[in-house]
């Protein structure tokens, strides 16, 4: 899917300061005028695909900040290298701050999609369409919103709400940042809207379009990181009863030959041998930095070895579980010290040109719908038969035994580890430990965490000591900084406690 219009509100904000009133009046011949675009169907289509486009560079990045300060996954270290440090090391070493690079690119990023979003809502509403088309396209851009604003919300805490396209560049300046409450009050509306107008399948050429499932599971969601269980069970009940059934291998849930199939609920889209950049190189990310095609199939990569899974995940795996295979590596060595060096394998399939992957990115599984809802009765005061049979089906498809006779503790603790394993790599743990954990309970669990890696490393250091300043996770980090380039051009801003 191509992107139509990319703006960041960085963007907006600077173009009055670097251009003239006179300028800003004179039409880019070279630019899409959006008062002569989304006349009819097939220009809304494009912006909707642009809109789905920008969530390609978002899932691309997500892991640095879902995945990395998390007891899931740390670096393959680079003694001879430092120069990602402050880029990317800092989340592995809970060492980011306001001016973290990466912070700043991923708000104008997610605040980039929410511009296309908003500008082709509005816009759409004078194309000339069939009055059955448009609940469906409002449906998906309203899928989207939400889960854009969802991701925001939890990063940051409160943050600007924009729900229309900035009639001039000087607004950006006139937002503040509105409480949790209002944004996920917007974000449930957006979801119930979108269940409303989606269709619950697509013909085929519409595969991996947001439907009616994607919109109820990220609803039922939300109401499960709002601790509102009954409204969870009753939006992913609806799910129940659309088609969706778990896979018999899991492997087969990330193959990139059987994409989109009846366990996937919404993954963003790729295509590696697309000309126009829509191919997909997580693995190329992933992969260990000495294994050049050891893992991506191409001895002239060089590779990342950023997101590797650490030794405390891969001990959390029980014995038989087949998922383990299917989702880490653990066949390569490094030529330097002889160790194994473990990789994420659930992105790691052929590929027929260099550097473009086909693998899609799953955002939601039924695999997770049904964890959630075992989670989620479980909460209103003890296991039934019904939660134990949810979580039991995902245990089964993985070889395991059934569990029974948990206390509502012992069955609270089980879906935590069942869903760290099950969905390990997808970017949910970081959210998943914040839902779970106060400040203070997420701040001792990281130190505890980051007590073992620094005691034996999952990848060697080389000799290279620790920083004082490295694994010292403080509460204050539960959520990111705002990035100081956003709070000196919007004064009006206030940064998040102590940062």
């Amino acid at each position: 899917m191509k992107s139509i219009i990319k703006l960041s509100l960085l963007l907006l904000v600077l173009l009055p300061v670097a251009c003239k009133k006179s300028y800003l009046e004179k039409s880019d011949p070279t630019g899409i005028n959006t008062d002569l675009f989304y006349k009819d169907q097939k220009q809304v289509d494009q912006a909707v695909n642009g809109a789905y486009g920008t969530l390609q560079g978002i899932a691309g990045n997500q892991w640095l900040f879902n995945e990395l300060p998390t007891d899931n996954t740390t670096i393959d270290f680079n003694p001879g290298d430092r120069g990602q440090a402050p880029r990317l090391e800092s989340f592995e070493y809970f060492t980011w701050n306001s001016g973290t690079p990466n912070i700043n690119d991923m708000y104008i990023a997610h605040y980039n999609a929410i511009y296309n979003v908003n500008n082709t809502l509005l816009r759409m509403q004078k194309a000339v369409l069939a009055d059955s088309l448009r609940p469906g396209y409002e449906g998906e851009l309203k899928f989207m919103r939400a889960y854009l604003y969802f991701e925001l919300v939890q990063y940051f805490g409160d943050v600007i709400l924009i729900t229309k396209p900035l009639d001039l560049p000087a607004d950006a300046w006139t937002y503040l940042r509105e409480s949790q409450d209002k944004v996920y009050t917007q974000i449930i509306n957006d979801l119930k809207d979108a269940a409303a107008g989606l269709p619950a399948q697509y013909p085929a050429a519409g595969k991996g379009r947001a439907t009616k499932g994607a919109a109820l599971s990220l609803l039922g969601k939300v109401y499960l990181t709002r601790k509102q269980y009954p409204e969870c069970v009753a939006a992913l009940d609806q799910v129940l009863t659309l088609g969706y059934n778990l896979v018999t291998d899991y492997a087969d849930a990330f193959d990139p030959a059987k994409k989109n199939g009846p366990e996937s609920v919404f993954e963003i889209q790729y295509k590696g041998e697309d000309e126009t950049g829509e191919w997909s190189s997580f693995i190329y990310t992933f992969a260990p930095r000495l294994s050049k095609g050891a893992v991506t199939g191409w001895p002239q990569s060089n590779p990342g070895g950023w997101n590797i899974p650490t030794n405390d995940l891969i001990a959390a795996y029980e014995a038989g579980d087949k998922r383990k295979a299917a989702a880490v590596g653990l066949d390569f060595k490094s030529p330097i010290t002889g160790d194994v060096v473990p990789y994420i394998k659930k992105y790691a399939h052929t590929h027929a040109t260099y550097g473009r992957t086909d693998d899609n990115w799953p955002v939601l599984r039924y695999a997770d719908v049904l964890l959630m809802l075992a989670e989620a009765i479980n909460e209103q005061g003890a296991p039934t038969g019904e939660a134990y049979g949810y979580l039991n089906s995902v245990r089964n498809r993985a070889g395991l035994g059934d569990v029974s006779g948990l206390t509502q503790q012992s069955f609270r603790d089980t879906i935590a580890h069942e869903r760290r394993v099950e969905l390990a790599f997808e970017n949910w743990r970081w959210f998943d430990l914040k839902r779970t954990m106060t400040p203070a309970q997420l701040t001792a669990f990281l130190n505890n965490y980051a007590a073992k890696e620094k005691a034996s490393p999952t990848v060697s250091r080389q000799g290279v000591p620790y920083s004082n300043t490295d694994y010292i996770f403080q509460d204050f980090k539960y959520v990111y900084p705002l990035p100081s380039a956003e709070i000196l051009l919007n004064t009006k801003l206030t940064q998040n406690k102590d940062y």
